[in-house]
Parts: structure tokens; C-alpha cells; sequence
């Protein structure tokens, strides 16, 4: 918000007074030239609200944060702005509030009215900043004018605003700068390290870009069956307890891309503790360094004030697009945005709008193709390439996937990853379930793999989805009459999907050498698995029976997941032989296996 200046008894009898006050809802006097989405503050402590509605001479202003004190008579100030967050270095590694704020600014709890809207005010901190420019040379709006180093691995480039453009007139020398400095002048335009950009206005492109690569996430339920392209859009709905946070957190610490935005929208205040101080703990895998130095966490707890949750999605995405457009890959992790829609519901009810579905308000889809609309891979103004890929945790309560934040998400997110409950009382993690879920970028990905030396990846991807449908196809005959009335080959079927399941989509977040999985690893697993399952179907074949293939031991090729390296392909094709060795010993007419292997009937 920046420095609050001094005012006169005449300045104040000119500005508008709040008429009504009911929680974060607040009616003030019209003022000349206030239009919708612009800032206020309210009351002597300079409350943060935004303009929503404008009717008859009465603006309705939604307040984010806790107004308790305000009362009808009080001064409101409009800004003549709309809420914006403020970009710069400070970001990185940074841990803010809903509306993007320093959590550090005072203490644990930021008071009402704290300073800054939007941005990383670091006092009297400098940065250092490298000119990448020559003054006389025409700049167009996203050129590099200089870059500014931060403690990761994460340039932040200072580039032309958007709208600018021209020749450039001046560039500062290579120096130490505050954040507020001016280091370059374009066509009249001063351009400075830090800056701001309206939070619900998606900063422009040149154009989205087609056949974008997979996100590698290192978890190969979602590699394997559920990929997602860069720039693309995901939802991750699930009841309490089937690991939606630890699967996201595994996202953010092990997908492929440059910058982490992680967006905690009304969770438990514990939970967002853990992932701040995973994540300053945590050793970067692809450079080193701390995980934290390439993250921006947002922190909007369910005990902060609600009204803030609708803004902590807007600044996430915000804070994304910033450095999208340097030319960065990045992935906005939202979690979760069932909190979010409740706050869209609860400001509803107090406005008086007539409630939709579950007394959600009527543009509820349209709030949330909104928010997933800012993804995307793009060419930035500069000609560069990058992207943001939206991740959203869904909370339906009681588990019920046909309520509308829910409904509505599956229609516009390309990929869901939907987790069963099931699968996690049965402490199979990832639960993502393979029968509800789905992915719109599968042929896309199979595409970018066959071009780039695997042709093979979609076969692979139909195959295990294939065994694993017939086995769930096959559980029901299973609970009804028994495995040992089912024919030879749907034992093996049944088989195959236990093999798949244990051996493959199974992973564990607490072991060091399975909590992240290289493409390299992912494919010997699935090939030593397939291959498995092929010589069992052909024992069976040969007359060898069902139940001889069924008591072997398949334990070290279920263990080969953690027992070796995450990019050890050579170790699974070892373990993948040795079991190819032992199912060669079976011979037709056996019926018994020892503990150790097989022993000749």
C-alpha cells in the first residue's frame, strides 16, 4: 500500500463513509470515479477491500481481512486501482500472505491493515543487477533489459512492461540496486526491478503454443497412466485422508520445472507448516541447493480471514504468469480450491444473490474456467517459450465427486487425478484411482515420446491400463465364486493386476530411493513387469498350473521399486532377469514351490 500520508480535516470531509458493515461485506458511499475491482481502504487502520458491486450511489466493497472495530460512519479511501500484486526478486523462497504479503513482517500473525499490498518489502535489501542491453537499440514490451540474481539457481529477469516499448534510452550500469530503483528507460517508460500487475488481468502473450512436452512429476502413477503437458491443467479431487497434500507436495518437490508457486487456500495451519518447513529443508535434486530458493508459497490458513482465500488463487496465478513471461516453466499448486469456492458462497449469502446449487453462487463455473484459463504454454512478448501448469486440490465434502466444485472443475481441466479412498485405506499410495481418473494430453505425450526416441510409451500406457481394468473386471467374479473357479489365464489376469498395482503404481513418499522415480526406472519397471506377466501367460498356456504360477515368490521384483536407485534401470533389468530365470525352471506337471524358489514336483 506504501506510505500512508497525513491528512487534513478537508481531505477527510471529501472521502466516502462506510454505510454497512456485516463481516467481510462493507457498503460505502459512491465516489467519484471508483470502478469495479478498484482498492480501498477502510476505516483508520486502512483495511485492504476491492469494489464488487456498484448500485444507486452504494459501492460494495469485499474487505480481506478481519473487520471487527469498523463501523457504519467510518472514512473509506478509494485508490483508484485495482488490487494488484507487486513483483520482483523477493519472491523467491518468500512465505506470504493471501494478498502478498511478507509473512515475516510482523511475527507470526500479520495485523489488520499491515503493510503493503502485494509484495516482497525486504527493507533496505539490494540486489544485484547485470545489464543485458545496449541503450539506442529498439526494445519491444518483454524484451530482457537486465537480469537480477537471487540465492537460487533462479534468474529474475527485468523486462519491458507489457503496454511499453521502444527505444532504449538509458540502462543502468551492473551495481547493486534497492528494489524500487529505476534501471532502465524505454521510450519514455521508467522501468524498474520491482513492479505491479492487476491480479484478476492475465498478463498477455503472443500466442499459446501446441505440442508442449510432459511435466515430469517422478511418480509414476501419474507419468505412467496420467500424464499432464506443460501448460496444461489438473484437478485432484479426494475425501479426507486419501493424500492429496503429500501428493502435491511430492509434485512441487519432484516435477520438472523451474519455479514452484504453492498456493495453501484455506488449509490447516499445521499442514502449511510442514510443507514451509519441508520445503527449507528439503535439497534441491536438480541443482542442490534448498528447494525453498525456486518456491513462492502463499499461505492463506483457514484461520485467516475467509475473503482472502478468493484472493490467494488470483495472486498465485499472478505470481505464475510473472515468471512464465521471463521464460520459465512453472507449476501453480492450489490447495485447495473447494476452500476457495466456499468463500465465493459465503460472500454470496451476504450479498443477497439468489443461490445456485448447494448455495453456491450462479457463476461458480465461470469463476473456476476463469482461474484454470491462466495456464498455458506460451510464446512470451519477448519470442520466448514457457508455461504454467495449474495443479487444484479438490475437497468434496464427505467424498461426494458429484458436487458442483467438483463437477464443475472435471469440465475444464485436461487431467484428473482422482484419488480413492480404497486404495488409501488399503495404504496404497499414490490412491490415484486408474478407473476415475483421466488424461486429455495422453495422445499429445505419446506423440512428444515416439519423436523423442520412445515409440514404444503409448503401447506400454495401453497395456497397463488394459491389465488393470481386466482385473478389476475380474475382482468382482473373484468376491462372488472364488479365484479357483475362474479359467488358467483370467488367474494370471488377476495376477498381472496384483503385479502392476504392487510393482509399479505403488510408491512410497519415505523411502529414499522410491519417493522419486526417473523416466528411465519407470520404463524398466513396466517392461520387467509386462515381460513377467507374459511368460506366466505362457506357462499356463503350456499346461503348467495356474496355482503353481500363483505361489511363486514375485517379492524381488515388487521390492525392485525401492531397492534400487531412482535412475537405475540397470538394477530392475537385473531383478527382471532373475526372475525370467526362475519362472524358466517351471516345468509342466509341478504343483509345488518351496519359500526359496521352485522345487521340481
Amino acid at each position: 500500500m506504501g506510505t500512508v500520508k497525513s491528512e487534513n480535516t478537508d481531505q477527510q470531509d471529501t472521502l466516502p463513509r462506510i454505510l454497512r458493515v456485516a463481516g467481510p461485506l462493507i457498503e460505502m458511499e459512491y465516489a467519484t470515479g471508483t470502478a469495479m475491482h478498484d482498492l480501498v481502504w477502510l476505516g483508520d487502520a486502512r483495511l485492504t477491500g476491492e469494489v464488487v458491486a456498484i448500485s444507486s450511489g452504494v459501492v460494495t466493497v469485499q474487505a480481506y481481512e478481519y473487520t471487527g472495530g469498523l463501523a457504519p460512519g467510518d472514512l473509506a479511501r478509494p485508490q483508484g486501482r485495482p488490487l494488484s500484486a507487486r513483483l520482483g526478486p523477493g519472491l523467491l523462497s518468500g512465505i506470504f500472505d493471501g494478498l502478498l504479503r511478507p509473512l515475516s513482517l510482523s511475527g507470526d500473525w500479520l495485523l489488520p491493515g499491515a503493510s503493503g499490498t502485494g509484495g516482497p518489502t525486504v527493507g533496505e535489501r539490494t540486489w544485484p543487477f547485470t545489464p543485458r542491453g545496449r541503450t539506442g537499440e529498439t526494445v519491444p514490451a518483454g524484451g530482457l533489459l537486465g537480469e537480477v540474481g537471487t540465492a537460487g539457481p533462479v534468474r529474475v529477469r527485468v523486462l519491458v512492461p507489457p503496454g511499453a516499448g521502444g527505444v532504449l534510452e538509458w540502462l543502468a550500469e551492473e551495481g547493486e540496486y534497492p528494489q524500487d530503483a529505476v534501471v532502465a528507460v524505454v521510450g519514455g517508460t521508467e522501468v524498474r526491478i520491482t513492479g505491479t500487475w492487476p491480479i484478476r488481468t492475465a498478463r498477455p502473450t503472443r500466442g499459446r503454443v501446441g505440442a508442449p512436452d510432459a511435466l515430469r512429476t517422478g511418480q509414476r502413477a501419474v507419468d505412467l497412466l496420467f500424464p499432464v503437458a506443460r501448460g496444461g491443467t489438473v484437478a485432484v479431487p479426494g475425501g479426507f485422508g486419501t493424500g492429496k497434500t503429500m501428493l502435491l507436495q511430492q509434485i512441487a518437490k519432484w516435477c520438472d520445472a523451474d519455479v514452484i508457486v504453492y498456493v495453501g487456500c484455506g488449509e490447516r495451519g499445521n499442514e502449511m507448516a510442514d510443507v514451509i518447513d519441508e520445503f527449507s529443508r528439503l535439497a534441491d535434486p536438480r541443482t542442490g541447493g534448498r528447494l525453498a530458493d525456486r518456491t513462492v508459497t502463499i499461505a492463506n490458513t483457514s484461520n485467516m480471514p475467509m475473503m482472502a482465500r478468493e484472493a490467494s488463487v488470483h495472486m498465485g496465478a499472478t505470481v505464475a504468469e510473472y515468471f512464465r513471461d521471463m521464460g520459465y516453466d512453472v507449476v501453480l499448486i492450489a490447495d485447495s480450491t473447494s476452500r476457495w469456492a466456499e468463500a465465493l458462497r459465503e460472500f454470496a449469502s451476504r450479498t443477497g444473490a439468489l443461490p445456485a446449487e448447494e448455495g453456491y453462487p450462479a457463476d461458480l463455473a465461470s469463476q473456476i474456467a476463469a482461474f484454470y484459463e491462466r495456464s498455458g504454454a506460451v510464446t512470451t512478448l519477448g519470442g520466448g517459450r514457457g508455461s504454467v501448469t495449474v495443479i487444484g486440490a479438490v475437497s468434496p465434502p464427505g467424498g461426494d465427486l458429484t458436487e458442483p466444485v467438483t463437477a464443475h472443475t472435471e469440465r475444464f481441466v485436461r487431467c484428473l487425478w482422482s484419488l480413492d479412498r480404497d486404495l488409501a485405506y488399503a495404504r496404497h499410495y499414490p490412491a490415484v484411482s486408474w478407473a476415475g481418473s483421466f488424461s486429455r494430453d495422453a495422445a499429445e505425450v505419446g506423440a512428444r515420446h515416439a519423436a523423442t526416441g520412445d515409440p514404444q510409451w503409448t503401447q506400454r500406457r495401453a497395456r497397463i491400463a488394459g491389465l488393470l481394468a481386466e482385473a478389476d473386471r475380474l475382482a468382482d467374479l473373484v468376491d462372488l465364486i472364488g479365484i479357483t473357479a475362474l479359467p488358467a489365464q483370467e488367474r494370471i489376469s488377476v495376477l498381472a493386476g496384483r503385479l502392476v498395482r504392487e510393482g509399479v503404481l505403488q510408491q512410497s513418499a519415505l523411502s529414499e530411493r522410491d519417493t522419486y522415480c526417473g523416466a528411465e526406472k519407470g520404463v524398466a519397471l513396466v517392461e520387467a513387469i509386462l515381460a513377467v506377466v507374459d511368460r506366466c501367460r505362457e506357462l499356463v498356456a503350456s499346461g503348467v498350473p495356474a496355482v503353481t504360477v500363483e505361489e511363486l515368490d514375485f517379492g524381488p521384483l515388487l521390492r525392485a521399486r525401492e531397492e534400487v536407485g531412482p535412475h537405475d534401470a540397470v538394477g530392475v533389468a537385473a531383478l527382471r532377469d532373475t526372475m525370467l530365470a526362475r519362472l524358466a525352471e517351471v516345468r509342466v506337471g509341478e504343483v509345488r514351490v518351496s519359500e526359496a524358489g521352485v522345487s521340481h514336483a
